[in-house]
């Protein structure tokens, strides 16, 4: 069984196909078909009517010249008659007379076939299926008839507006000011009219002036999702088509071999014309049977053969007219390139692209069947067509509701907004007055507008991988209001200009390839930080080679640098001498092997973060005793080997993390530091804990998990009073000290993972460790008796909780900010 469709399909391609069919190419078609009638025709009447009849010549002329005619007898009889005639229609007749149907038939139907070549050749049969499935998507959608009408109207109102300006400018009245203004006026709607898409708005100085015009309604869900797939289909085809023009050079072919077909029938159908005659004279070897050797034959479908064979070369002849034709105009217009320069002139889309190829050469083949086709694929060609498109369905989409109820709230109680791969900013967007940070991802055409300035709270913007645009009103309201930017990039060159020109802007997060190829002189791609004047804290995540020395323009408010190189050798950071006032610094994942030279320069330093680097011994820091104000050392995730003891030399260190490391023992030189306040000795090798760990008197958190230790010296329970919050999780403990009572400030105690077998009752005299402070394995905490349990188990109350203090450089507000560069300009 077989679907009706199947047979309705060659039809319906038959029909679709005559859009790219000229009128020559028709008129062929129809040339064709009249050869095959003839050819028809000719081979009827041969198979029905075609023979030849013949009478015996004497074999010597009779005297009897002036004798009235008169019959003669010939002793034939009628099976002689008939054998003479069938051997003399094979041997007297031409084979032109007796197979020209025959070969008029293949003729024609080779013509046929090679008149429609191009449309079922298989290089070239996929393309124009493709491009008809889109011209006919493109006649059908609703934005077409939107888009055309939109642009009739402009082209109707510049068209009055020149008349109006032709009928004034003869005169010099007062009512000139008034019209020269009002086309002023025009000129100037009509321009934003073509970028937004609207009616022109009726004139002040009209007398009478016309109803304002409805807006257009727009689109639907399903009407736009189809409108944007069919840009993005147009998009992908003409990238295809464009690459090559096999259409092209196969119609070429195909006409090139029509003219040599037609100059060949002509050549050979010429001369064997004449030899279509009425009378032949056969010589049949017969003479045994019949008594005569010549014979005079007649041919009865001479005569009509004879005029079949002129209508035939008259229907060739105008077929290589044709042909002839077709290669004059191949060769006359570039066929592989197509403007829309008329179309530009005629209804106002200036900025529809040219077209190559085979895409140019099929829309040349649809002009000569209706040059409307080309109109409106023109219009998802269009960029202001998709971006008038993409903009109502972002308006739709993106309301003011709906973006509100996307606005989130981070730890720090400000509004976050996210908005991720959208085609442009909503215009409900600048809306938003309570919005501190936007966050843009993914968005290649963002834009920020005037309106901007009514987005009063935005202090911090985001922008992910979105080169965003902005206007100068808007810059202005930038400049002033925005406090931190983070910047998402793959090359430094996509980072917008007016970045740099943030006079007000106190936080710079860069993020991609920053650095330039072709070696380390040129290990910076961004441009001057001259006039990030209040620039306080700069972090650049990328592949740098070295600290850049631009750095300098900005030395006198840089306050935080952070540089996470993502594992590339940071090979030059001499630039760090430049900003000798940083108060913290981050070189994270830099794979330095020795502690930066560079560093001694930092007089004022507080913080030095030197993770995930390959440190691998620590000698330089006899070198960093002249950094009197360093108070927290970040040396975690590392290959530090041993502790060297000039660390007891950093007195003033309240922070030292040296966790992930290959530490198999401790110096007593580290528990003179006596201010640390926390240390983190986590993911190391090691065995003992030394006792002289009790000078630490105000050691506040201690992290030992995921070591080997077997047990803990009962001084860290007796003198360190002030600890908090105590890891030792994942070792070898078989008991704990007595004395843990003694910890009264303890909130937080971790002893999973080790190889104790009860619990000390003293751990029911820290009230700190009520609700949750104590982790340790579920039958640990059942060894302890049921009112120590009940006691644990109690909520914590609020005078006994404790927030943490910060590892971090202290964040100071903007009034702050502002007070210290003043101090700074005055020393």
């Amino acid at each position: 069984m077989f679907a009706l469709s199947e047979l309705t399909a060659p039809s319906e391609r038959q029909s679709s196909c005559k859009l790219l069919k000229p009128w020559w190419e028709v008129f062929m078609d129809y040339l064709v078909v009249l050869m095959l009638l003839v050819s028809v025709l000719a081979g009827t009447l041969l198979l029905s009517r075609d023979r030849v009849l013949c009478l015996p010549l004497p074999s010597a002329p009779s005297n009897r010249s002036l004798a009235p005619p008169s019959g003669r007898r010939t002793n034939l009889d009628f099976q002689q008659y008939v054998y003479v005639s069938q051997v003399c229609y094979h041997e007297a007749l031409p084979w032109y007379s007796r197979f020209f149907p025959y070969v008029a038939l293949l003729q024609s139907l080779l013509l046929l076939a090679s008149g429609c070549f191009w449309l079922h050749f298989p290089l070239t049969s996929s393309r124009i299926e493709h491009f008809l499935a889109i011209l006919a998507k493109c006649c059908e959608s609703p934005w077409t008839s939107r888009a055309l009408s939109r642009a009739a109207r402009l082209d109707h109102a510049r068209g009055l507006q020149r008349r109006r300006f032709s009928l004034d400018s003869g005169t010099d009245s007062p009512l000139l000011v008034r019209c020269d203004s009002t086309s002023t006026a025009a000129t100037s709607s009509l321009s934003s009219l073509s970028s937004s898409g609207q009616d022109p708005p009726p004139q002040a100085g009209r007398a009478a002036p016309e109803p304002p015009r409805q807006p257009a309604a727009s689109l639907d869900g399903s009407d736009g999702e189809q409108a944007r797939g069919l840009f993005e289909r147009v998009r992908r085809f003409r990238a295809h088509c464009e690459r090559s023009d096999v259409v092209y050079k196969v119609y070429i072919a195909q006409t090139v071999f029509k003219v040599l077909q037609f100059l060949l029938i002509v050549s050979y159908t010429g001369p064997l014309l004449g030899s279509l005659s009425f009378t032949h004279t056969c010589r049949p070897r017969a003479r045994a049977l019949t008594g005569y050797s010549t014979f005079q034959c007649s041919h009865v479908l001479a005569s009509v053969l004879r005029k079949l064979v002129l209508a035939y070369l008259g229907l060739v002849g105008l077929s290589g007219l044709l042909g002839l034709y077709t290669l004059c105009w191949i060769c006359h217009k570039s066929l592989r390139q197509y403007s829309f320069h008329c179309l530009q002139e005629t209804v106002f889309m200036l900025d529809v692209p040219d077209l190559h190829n085979d895409l140019a050469f099929l829309l040349h083949m649809a002009d000569q069947y209706d040059p409307l086709l080309a109109q409106r694929l023109s219009v998802f060609l269009s960029p202001v067509s998709e971006t008038q498109l993409l903009e109502e369905g972002v308006e739709r989409r993106w309301g003011a509701e709906r973006l509100r109820s996307m606005t989130s709230c981070d730890a720090q109680g400000r509004r976050v907004l996210q908005l991720v791969a959208l085609p442009r900013l909503p215009p409900a967007l600048f809306t938003l007055g309570q919005l501190d940070v936007l966050k843009l991802e993914l968005m290649a055409d963002a834009k920020l507008t005037a309106q901007v300035s009514s987005m009063a709270a935005l202090r911090e913007l985001h922008l992910y991988h979105c080169p965003a645009a902005v206007e100068p009103a808007a810059l202005a309201v930038l400049q002033e209001r925005l406090e931190v930017l983070h910047l998402t990039f793959t090359q430094a060159a996509e980072v917008p200009g007016w970045v740099y020109s943030l006079h007000g802007l106190q936080e710079l997060h860069l993020t991609g390839r920053l650095g330039c190829e072709g070696g380390v002189g040129r290990g910076w791609a961004m441009a001057s930080l001259r006039q990030l004047r209040h620039l306080r804290v700069l972090a650049l995540r990328g592949a740098l080679q070295r600290i850049p020395a631009e750095l300098a323009e900005v030395a006198g408010s840089l306050v935080r640098l952070e540089v996470h190189n993502e594992g590339a050798r940071l090979l030059v950071l001499t630039g760090l001498r430049r900003v000798a006032g940083l108060a913290e610094l981050r070189l994270q994942g830099c794979r330095l092997e020795r502690l930066p030279s560079a560093l001694l320069a930092l007089a004022g330093l507080r913080s030095l973060d030197l993770r995930h680097n390959h440190l691998r011994t620590l000698e330089e820091l006899l070198a960093l005793q002249h950094l009197r104000r360093l108070r927290s050392l970040r040396l975690a995730q590392n290959r530090v080997l041993a502790l060297p003891a000039s660390v007891g030399v950093l007195r003033g260190l309240v922070l030292l993390d040296l966790s992930h490391n290959q530490l198999q023992s401790l110096p007593p030189a580290l528990f003179t530091l006596r201010r640390l306040r926390r240390l983190y000795l986590d993911a190391n090798l090691l065995e003992t804990l030394p006792a002289e760990v009790g000078a630490l008197a105000l050691l506040a958190e201690l992290d030992l998990s995921g070591n080997r230790l077997e047990r803990l010296p009962p001084e860290l329970f007796s003198s360190c009073v002030e600890l908090r919050c105590l890891n030792v999780a994942h070792n070898s403990l078989c008991s704990l000290p007595p004395g843990v009572s003694g910890l009264s400030r303890l909130t937080r105690l971790d002893l999973r993972g080790n190889s104790l077998e009860e619990l000390p009752l003293e751990v029911g005299c820290c009230a700190g460790l009520r609700g949750g402070g104590l982790l340790a394995e579920g039958w640990l905490l059942h060894s302890l008796p049921q009112a120590v349990r009940d006691f644990l188990l109690q909520p914590r109350p609020r005078s006994c909780s404790s927030t943490e203090e910060s590892d971090t450089f202290p964040a100071f507000s903007t009034s702050q900010w502002c007070f210290l560069s003043a101090a700074e300009s005055q020393i």
